[in-house]
């Protein structure tokens, strides 16, 4: 079955999480990714380890399925040249180098878009290409803490906190795959490429979202609220008999089906507790209630009285137990792809469903280089003794 990006080819340049992700998103959707390195050690994240799985670094693996591995010395003229040959002959280019640096190297978007008119180059940084700090070099930790999403990360009286996920460079991906498919659609209309520049740390402010406009419309700095939730009560983790529950009620209706299938339907009529702005006023008196009553069962006892009071709520899982969860395996959530030199290798699947082209799992990540010959023979025409000679010169 064909992919909905079937006849696409992306250059991916870049290097770590976010524009990687944004390839291996693309290569799910059907796209041919072909994924540049450096000779010898390739992207960085095949070496951030523990853990490794025979060998790979799990990081390198998480984000980089559905491509093939090229590798070029952009040091060399050659190198240069044999990634202006392929942009010529491809309809995406993501990179994350430093701002200029490619420019540098004659293979910014100027250049290549003079070889490639039709040429969707993307740019993901941590500023992006202008500003004052577009210089800077980041990582997802600068940008979390700049962003301000460390600010409302933690519990109310401790220090700000990171994700626990490289969530801006996650965002990043996301943001520059969607930059990605719209720069494709323009591109049909007006039968020419464009420059997209993607930074982390817009991505980042742009996801405060509620947040962010809570603040701008109220000129209130946002405070750290734990699991918590300002707006909204009870809403939050609860210690129940063995382990923590996610309590979400987002209604009043909500709140008073959970009363009358918990036993306490007296505080859906209490007026502290009636509406969610008075619960949200009463917190202090209504929470320790809460943390009470839930206590009294297991969290199991907790999902079966929710479940039929028709009550959102869930388990703080393990990430064993979310790659164990009937629900992540019944969607396609953990896949094992055959790998050339690790047997099968697991990974997360995609949620990307579309019904009449599926994202498929065609190609495990890719060795360093595995693809190099192949890619240089059936796309540049190169025989075996002018590739043989690449390698002996340090080009490939």
């Amino acid at each position: 079955m064909s992919g909905a990006l079937d006849g696409i080819r992306v250059l991916d340049l870049s290097r770590h999480l976010a524009g990687p992700y944004c390839g291996m998103m693309l290569g799910d959707l059907g796209a041919e990714v072909i994924k540049i390195e450096r000779p010898g050690t390739g992207d960085e994240s095949r070496h951030w380890g523990p853990p490794f799985f025979d060998g790979e670094s799990a990081y390198y693996l998480c984000c980089n399925r559905n491509k093939q591995s090229l590798t070029l010395n952009f040091k060399h003229e050659r190198g240069r040249a044999i990634v202006r040959e392929l942009a010529g002959r491809s309809d995406v280019l993501i990179e994350n180098f430093r701002v200029g640096v490619l420019d540098k190297l004659g293979l910014g978007y100027a250049d290549l878009q003079a070889v490639n008119p039709r040429l969707v180059y993307c740019s993901i940084s941590g500023f992006g290409h202008t500003g004052p700090d577009r210089d800077l070099g980041s990582y997802d930790f600068l940008i979390q803490g700049r962003s301000g999403l460390m600010s409302i990360t933690g519990e109310a009286a401790g220090p700000p906190l990171k994700v626990g996920v490289a969530i801006s460079d996650v965002t990043a991906g996301l943001f520059a795959c969607n930059a990605i498919l719209a720069a494709l659609i323009a591109r049909g209309q007006t039968n020419a490429g464009q420059h997209l520049d993607i930074a982390l740390y817009d991505s980042q402010v742009a996801c405060m979202a509620n947040i962010a406009s809570n603040y701008l419309c109220s000129g209130e700095i946002p405070a750290r609220w734990g699991n918590a939730h300002k707006s909204i009560v009870p809403y939050e983790a609860f210690q129940a008999a063995d382990a923590y529950l996610v309590l979400a009620i987002g209604n009043d209706e909500q709140w008073r089906q959970f009363c009358a299938a918990a036993g306490v339907a007296e505080w859906a009529k209490d007026p502290r507790f009636a509406t969610n702005p008075a619960r949200v006023a009463n917190r202090e008196t209504l929470i320790p209630l809460l943390h009470d009553l839930i206590h009294r069962k297991t969290v199991a006892e907790w999902l079966n009285l929710c479940a039929g009071a028709d009550v959102p709520a869930g388990p703080v899982n393990t990430i064993d137990k979310v790659f164990a969860d009937p629900q992540a395996l019944a969607r396609g959530m953990l896949v094992r792809m055959p790998h050339p030199a690790l047997g099968t290798v697991p990974l997360a699947g995609t949620p990307l469903n579309l019904s009449a082209t599926p994202a498929q799992m065609r190609l495990p990540p890719p060795l360093l280089g595995e693809h190099t010959d192949a890619i240089l023979a059936s796309l540049l025409g190169l025989d075996a003794d002018t590739i043989a000679e690449l390698r002996r010169n340090g080009v490939v």
